[in-house]
C-alpha cells in the first residue's frame, strides 16, 4: 500500500518545479519548499511516531523522493537528508535524550549535516585528522571538515572525529551531535563556516567547510554505537548506507523526470512532416531510457527494503551501493540522451534538462564514488577485503594459491 506522503509529494511537485529555477539561478537554499514538506510532515517521515515522525520506512521516503527529484533535485536531497542520513544514525544509535532533542528539530525543517569529509580525506575516510579529545564531562574537537551539505544552513551536525582519552591515546571514530542554530546566539565558540565551494549543480544547496578550533560539547553529545568507538565506526557507516538508496534515487527520479519530458516532446514535436516519435531511432532510445529507469526502480527498491547483517535497521551495504551505482551512471546517461532528443532546445537554460544535466552529475561523485562503490561489490563478490592502502590485500589462502600457479 503506497505511503500517504507520495500522494502528497506528487501534489507538491508541480510547485516545487516552478521554483527550481529560482534555487538554481540564484544559488539560494529552497526555504519555502521547506516549510511544505514540513506541512506535508514528509520532513522526518521516518522518525518513529514515538518523537513526532510518521514511522515511515525507507521504502515510502524513497517513492517520496522520486516523486519531488522529478521537480526539482535539490528538494528531493533536502528529503533524503532529513529521513535518512544522520537522523537515522542518531535514531538507531541515540540516547533517548539525544533522540529526544533532535528529531523536533529535524521535524520543524531542519537538514543535518552529515561532517566527514576533510580536506585530504575524501573516499578515504579513515585518513580523517580531526580530533575529539576527552576534558573532564566534556570533548574538545579541533579539524577541519571539507564539501559538507548543508553546512550554513542546517542546525544539527553529525561529526565525524578520531576520539582520545584525555592523555591523547586513540580510542577510535565516534560521531559527535554538533548544534548550530544561527538565529539564537549565533556560532558557538570553537564553530566557524570559512568557505562554500561554487559547484556545477544543485546550485541552491551549501557545500562548505567548516573549522572546529577547541569546540568543546558536553559527553551527553557523543553518539556511541553498540560497538563503542574502537569499533562503532562501522556502525556509524552502515547508516551510511540508507543515505546511499537515497542518492541513487534521487539520480533516478531526475532520470525519470527528464524520460517523461522527452515522452511528451517526441509526441509533440513535428519534424519531415511527422511526430519525432515516428523515427524509430528515438523509439529506440526511449526504449532504452525506460528500461534502465525501471531496472533502477527495483534495485532501488529491493536495498530500501533490504536489511544489514546481524538483525542492522539499515540496508545492506551491498544492495544499497550496486543500487546507488547503477542509479547514479543510469541517471547521466538517460538525462544525457533526454536533452539530445530536445536538440539546441535542451541546450538552452530556458530548460529545465539543463539544469537536471548539471545536477544529475554529482551522484556518481557524492556520498561514495562509483570507483569506491565497486570496490565494496567486487569485495563482497570474492568474499575478500580489498583495501586501497599498499599494505595488500588481507585475502584468503587460496587467492594466494592460485596467484602461484
Amino acid at each position: 500500500m503506497t505511503h500517504p506522503a507520495v500522494a502528497a509529494a506528487r501534489d507538491l511537485a508541480p510547485a516545487f518545479a516552478r521554483r527550481a529555477a529560482i534555487w538554481d539561478t540564484e544559488r539560494r537554499y529552497c526555504w519555502d519548499n521547506v516549510a511544505d514538506l514540513v506541512d506535508a510532515r514528509i520532513m522526518g517521515m521516518s522518525i518513529p511516531a514515538e518523537h513526532g515522525g510518521l514511522g515511515a520506512s525507507y521504502l515510502d521516503v524513497v517513492q517520496v523522493v522520486e516523486e519531488v527529484a522529478k521537480a526539482c533535485t535539490l528538494t528531493a536531497r533536502v528529503i533524503v537528508e532529513a529521513n535518512m542520513g544522520a537522523i537515522g544514525a542518531v535514531m538507531a544509535y541515540g540516547t533517548d535524550a539525544q533522540k529526544a532533542f533532535c528529531a523536533p528539530i529535524v521535524l520543524a525543517g531542519d537538514k543535518p549535516a552529515i561532517c566527514i569529509t576533510e580536506p585530504d580525506a575524501g573516499s578515504a575516510a579513515t585518513d580523517m585528522r580531526t580530533t575529539a579529545r576527552k576534558r573532564g564531562d566534556t570533548y574538545v574537537i579541533n579539524g577541519t571538515k571539507h564539501w559538507i551539505t548543508g553546512g550554513g544552513v542546517s542546525k544539527l551536525h553529525l561529526v565525524f572525529a578520531r576520539v582520545q582519552d584525555e592523555a591523547g591515546h586513540d580510542q577510535g571514530i565516534g560521531g559527535f551531535i554538533v548544534h548550530v542554530d544561527a538565529d539564537r546566539g549565533g556560532m558557538p565558540d570553537g564553530f566557524r563556516i570559512t568557505g562554500r565551494e561554487r559547484t556545477m549543480g544543485l546550485c541552491g544547496m551549501p557545500e562548505a567547510t567548516l573549522v572546529f578550533d577547541n569546540l568543546v560539547i558536553d559527553a551527553e553529545w557523543a553518539l556511541v554505537p553498540p560497538s563503542g568507538f574502537r569499533g562503532g565506526f562501522a556502525d556509524l557507516m552502515n547508516a551510511y548506507n540508507a543515505q546511499r538508496v537515497g542518492a541513487g534515487t534521487i539520480a533516478m527520479g531526475v532520470a525519470a523526470g527528464a524520460y517523461e519530458r522527452a515522452r511528451d516532446y517526441l509526441l509533440a514535436r513535428h519534424q519531415f512532416g511527422r511526430p519525432l516519435a515516428e523515427f524509430q531511432g528515438l523509439q529506440w532510445m526511449l526504449a532504452d531510457m525506460d528500461t534502465q529507469i525501471t531496472a533502477a526502480r527495483l534495485m532501488l527498491h529491493d536495498a530500501a527494503a533490504s536489511r544489514g547483517p546481524n538483525g542492522s535497521q539499515f540496508p545492506d551495504m551491498t544492495r544499497a551501493a550496486r543500487a546507488k551505482l547503477f542509479a547514479s551512471e543510469m541517471g547521466i546517461k538517460v538525462v544525457n540522451d533526454a536533452l539530445q532528443m530536445f536538440g539546441a532546445r535542451g541546450y538552452g537554460s530556458d530548460e529545465p534538462l539543463e539544469r537536471m544535466y548539471r545536477d544529475v552529475r554529482m551522484f556518481t561523485i557524492g556520498g561514495g564514488t562509483a570507483q569506491i562503490l565497486r570496490t565494496q561489490i567486487a569485495g563482497a563478490a570474492l568474499g575478500i577485503k580489498t583495501p586501497q592502502t599498499r599494505d595488500g590485500y588481507a585475502s584468503p589462502p587460496a587467492m594466494h594459491l592460485h596467484a602461484a600457479e
